[in-house]
């Protein structure tokens, strides 16, 4: 019976889920998994008969092959579309696997620069090159006021304040807000505008930040642009948009600024996604410490 659910539950999948096909056939792989621990382990052929117990069990033998929690969670979740169809099809009252607990999944704290890496990236800009004027600006303005890379990417000369040391930015979901622009990046957006942009230029175009084609340059673009300076800085590891904007908003706190100021910059609708750079600033606080203070007499 629950071999022949399982066949069910995968027409149905298939013809209503809109999945990708690798998500579809993980999903599928899951579901048979675990019907086949059922049917074969514990001996269990009617859904009826499945206790929480008995999916309770299934994910210790899960955990016992070392899954990383984001594939746990993954697999509970296949789990959670088999049990909520056979509620569907009132073959189930009730789908127990939403009171089962999913996996915490450990926080990976994002790479944070140092000022010296900055320093560094920046250097590698300098020049008047209209390129190297466009790179010099794209990363004081990154850095300098904490901006996701699709927001920069996407910007347009309206957006620029200069005289009065702001950018509006449309974050996510068409929100606006107001961000204030550091001395170096109303600098070096000046120097672009006025020179280099007007060279990349081959038609009136709204955006800033052009490519040497003329276009607005791609976040694609952008990574490769960064990605190759970082390597000419001297930094081993991969650095990426995102980095800059972490290390704008752990160097703030490190300084005192309060949190929901970051917060408000980063254009952050909850506080607590704001809270992982305390963690990184706390962290940075302790390697200081334990690097110059005195513990040994």
């Amino acid at each position: 019976m629950m071999k022949t659910l399982l066949k069910e539950f995968e027409y149905d999948l298939r013809a209503s889920s809109g999945l990708s096909a690798n998500t579809l056939l993980a999903y599928l792989k899951d579901c048979t998994d675990y019907v086949m621990y059922l049917t074969d382990v514990r001996g269990l052929d009617d859904p009826e008969s499945i206790t929480r117990k008995d999916v309770t069990n299934y994910v210790m033998t899960l955990r016992k092959k070392h899954y990383q929690a984001s594939t746990l969670s993954r697999k509970l979740s296949s789990l959670n579309q088999f049990h909520a169809y056979l509620v569907k099809e009132k073959v189930l009252k009730e789908n127990i696997i939403t009171r089962i607990a999913k996996p915490k999944k450990k926080a990976h704290l994002p790479a944070v620069l140092s000022m010296d890496d900055i320093t560094a990236i920046i250097a590698q800009t300098d020049g008047d090159a209209p390129l190297s004027q466009r790179n010099k600006a794209m990363v004081e303005l990154l850095y300098g006021s904490g901006l996701r890379v699709s927001e920069l990417c996407e910007l347009t000369t309206n957006q620029l304040h200069l005289n009065e040391s702001r950018v509006d930015v449309i974050g996510k979901g068409q929100k606006r807000r107001v961000v204030p622009l550091s001395a170096y990046a109303i600098s070096a957006l000046q120097t672009y505008l006025e020179g280099g942009r007007l060279k990349l230029a081959k038609a009136p175009s709204a955006y800033v930040f052009l490519n040497r084609h003329g276009q607005p340059i791609s976040r694609v673009g952008f990574f490769k642009v960064l990605k190759d300076l970082a390597l000419k800085a001297g930094i081993p590891h991969t650095v990426s948009p995102h980095t800059l904007r972490h290390s704008f908003a752990t160097h703030l706190l490190e300084r005192g600024v309060d949190l929901r100021y970051v917060q408000e910059m980063l254009g952050h609708v909850d506080v607590s996604t704001t809270e992982i750079y305390t963690h990184l600033s706390t962290t940075h606080i302790k390697a200081i410490y334990d690097q110059y203070h005195p513990t040994k007499f």
